[in-house]
């Protein structure tokens, strides 16, 4: 085959998904989202969808896919149509943790099987006790639950997500023995928290905020590297004394595998627009979370780096799936 033909034919292979960008989208977009409705995810997802229908004049539809820690609702995209209309707007449960605790006993991939797009948003954790708990410190805390061993109950959104994994460090760190109850999203675990049938969990701030301000959840610290805005009373772990502790949590949306680079890239492009838009800070910030920066490539690099970190507090506190 001469060096034209060849050209010639991989520009017709070329042709279609060239066209398919241009006129990307012509429907709604479906926003798959792996966990219970009530998190901050949704506060993301429907920013985006206003932006999608404001850019495009399609919206991004939200449908939650809980069950399983997130795999659920993460195999389904990672097995959908790479068309650009499923999209997946994960966290790092699904995509790191749970085929780490399952030992890549999942039914997909992550690397493979999708595609990452854009970090939407970080985001700490903040260690909270029902009032009920006579614990008003992270010291009165750790010493309680050294005192009464495998009493203390601990909620997470699903097993394998960061706030279970926030709580097995804590467990590690701080040499305490508490039992992990995972819930089908972080609604349902703050209710549960909220009416005494667990008594703590390292909850995503977002959506703590509010349940912390009507006094119905007492903060003790947060997980990240500096304290949060919104608790500036509050410490950090590790100034509490939790030597080395820090948890930082993450919503990113990923494409199907074979999605094409042009849709990817739009998608990209408009995902970030939203995101650095006045109206967007504002309202990621209101959420307590800082807007996502950085390209796919941060993602991707991101994604590898927690998971060098939870791949070793795994093998060495011997952490299997539930």
């Amino acid at each position: 085959m001469t060096m034209l033909r060849l050209a010639a034919c991989l520009l017709a292979l070329a042709l279609p998904a060239v066209a398919a960008a241009e006129d990307y989208p012509a429907r709604p977009i479906r926003i798959v989202v792996p966990t219970a409705p009530g998190g901050f995810t949704d506060t993301v997802v429907q920013l985006l969808s206003e932006r999608f229908r404001s850019a495009w004049g399609q919206p991004a539809v939200m449908e939650h896919k809980a069950g399983a820690g997130g795999i659920v609702g993460t195999d389904f995209v990672a097995k959908a149509a790479p068309d650009g209309y499923t999209l997946l707007a994960g966290n790092i449960g699904p995509i790191v943790i749970t085929p780490l605790l399952q030992q890549g006993k999942v039914p997909y991939d992550a690397d493979r099987d999708l595609v990452p797009v854009k970090i939407l948003a970080t985001f700490g954790n903040v260690l909270v006790v029902n009032p009920a708990v006579p614990a008003h410190s992270l010291e009165e805390l750790i010493r309680l639950a050294r005192a009464r061993p495998g009493t203390l109950h601990f909620a997470s959104a699903g097993n394998g997500q960061s706030q279970h994994l926030s709580g097995e460090l804590f467990k590690r760190l701080a040499g305490v023995d508490i039992v992990h109850v995972p819930y089908k999203g972080t609604g349902p675990a703050l209710t549960d928290l909220i009416g005494g049938q667990v008594q703590m969990m390292f909850s995503n701030l977002p959506p703590a905020l509010p349940h912390i301000e009507a006094g119905k959840l007492r903060p003790l610290a947060v997980t990240g590297p500096r304290r949060a805005g919104a608790l500036p009373a509050v410490p950090t772990l590790e100034e509490a004394g939790l030597a080395g502790y820090q948890v930082v949590s993450w919503v990113a949306l990923f494409a199907p595998a074979g999605t094409p680079p042009a849709i990817v890239a739009r998608l990209h492009a408009e995902v970030t627009q939203a995101l650095e838009s006045p109206a967007g800070r504002q309202r990621i910030a209101a959420g307590n979370a800082e807007p996502g920066a950085g390209s796919a490539h941060d993602l991707t690099a991101l994604v590898a780096a927690d998971r060098a970190k939870w791949g070793k507090v795994i093998r060495e506190g011997n952490i299997r799936a539930e």
